[in-house]
C-alpha cells in the first residue's frame, strides 16, 4: 500500500536512470521529462542516482533539463553538485574509494575471459580491453589488469557479453566477495563499490546537507542496485517490470518502463490544481 507523505514542504527526490527514466535502448518520453521538470519546478529536490558514472549522468541531467543540485554517481562512489557557474558544470563533493585488488584477482581466477575496466572520475576508464560500442563514456584507455589495481579507485566494472545476469549472481554466490559492495546488471554486467556503500548511504548524506525530514524521501528504481535506496526512502517505489526481489524491498510498484510508471508517482507529488 502507498504511503501518502504530508505537504509540508519540499522532499527529497531520487531517481534512478536506467529502467526507470530511461528506457533500455535510452530513450527519454516527453511525458518523463515534463514530470520531472514539473517536480523540480514544484519545489521538490530531485536526485539522479545511477550506477552511471558522472559523464554518463551529465548528458541525461541536461535532457532532462537539470542543470542544478546533486547528482549520486557509481552507485553511491560519487557524489557531485551541479553548479553552472564551475568550469565543468559540476563541482565534486564526495568521493569514496577502494582497493580493488583482492576482488580482481579472485574475479580473474574465475572469469579469465571477462572485461573489466575501473573508472577515472570525470575522465574516463582504464580497462583489460574495450567494451562492446555505446556502453562507456570518456576516454578509454586499455592497459594490463595489474595497473586497474595500482591505485584505489571508485568503481569496478565485470563485463562478459557471451554470459548471462543469471551466471553472474550465481558466481558472486559461489566467491562471496566480502570486501566490496556488488550489484549485478540487467545484463551479464557487475559493479563493484567500496564496502557499505550504496546509493542510499550517498543519498542520505545529501538529506541531511539539504537539512529535509527523513519521512520526506521518494526514491523510484528498477535494479539490484536500487534495494538499500528503495529501502532507505519513506516511500521507496519499485518500477512494474522489476524482478520480486525489488519489488519486495519497495512500500508499492508502479508501471513498467513501457508505460513510463515513474511518471505516476511524480505526478502524485505535485500540489492538486
Amino acid at each position: 500500500m502507498a504511503r501518502t507523505l504530508p505537504p509540508d514542504g519540499p522532499m527529497l527526490v531520487a531517481l534512478d536512470i536506467d529502467g526507470t527514466l530511461l528506457s533500455y535502448d535510452g530513450d527519454l518520453t516527453d511525458a518523463v521529462r515534463e514530470a520531472v521538470g514539473a517536480v523540480r519546478e514544484a519545489g521538490h529536490e530531485v536526485v539522479l542516482a545511477s550506477g552511471r558514472s558522472l559523464l554518463a549522468m551529465l548528458p541525461v541531467a541536461s535532457a532532462l533539463g537539470i542543470g542544478t543540485g546533486w547528482m549520486v554517481c557509481s552507485n553511491g562512489a560519487v557524489t557531485v553538485r551541479l553548479d553552472p557557474a564551475s568550469p565543468q558544470g559540476w563541482a565534486t563533493e564526495d568521493v569514496v574509494t577502494f582497493d580493488p585488488e583482492p576482488a580482481l584477482r579472485l574475479l580473474r581466477e574465475q572469469l579469465p575471459d571477462a572485461r573489466y575496466a575501473v573508472e577515472d572520475l570525470g575522465v574516463g576508464f582504464r580497462m583489460t580491453e574495450h567494451f562492446p560500442d555505446g556502453e562507456l563514456e570518456g576516454e578509454h584507455v586499455i592497459v594490463p589488469m595489474e595497473d586497474l589495481w595500482s591505485t584505489e579507485v571508485t568503481r569496478v566494472i565485470v563485463r562478459r557479453p557471451d554470459s548471462t545476469s543469471g551466471h553472474f549472481h550465481e558466481l558472486v554466490e559461489h566467491l562471496g566477495l566480502e570486501d566490496v559492495t556488488y550489484a549485478v546488471g540487467w545484463s551479464a554486467w557487475m559493479d563493484l563499490a567500496p564496502l557499505g556503500v550504496s546509493k542510499a548511504t550517498a543519498l542520505e548524506q545529501v538529506r541531511r546537507r539539504r537539512h529535509l525530514q527523513p519521512h520526506r524521501t521518494v526514491a523510484i528504481g528498477d535494479g539490484h542496485n536500487d534495494l538499500e535506496m528503495l529501502r532507505w526512502a519513506a516511500r521507496g517505489v519499485a518500477m512494474g517490470h522489476a524482478d520480486d526481489a525489488v519489488q519486495a524491498a519497495a512500500d508499492e510498484v508502479t508501471g513498467p518502463i513501457e508505460d513510463d510508471g515513474a511518471v505516476e508517482v511524480l505526478r502524485s507529488l505535485l500540489p492538486p490544481r
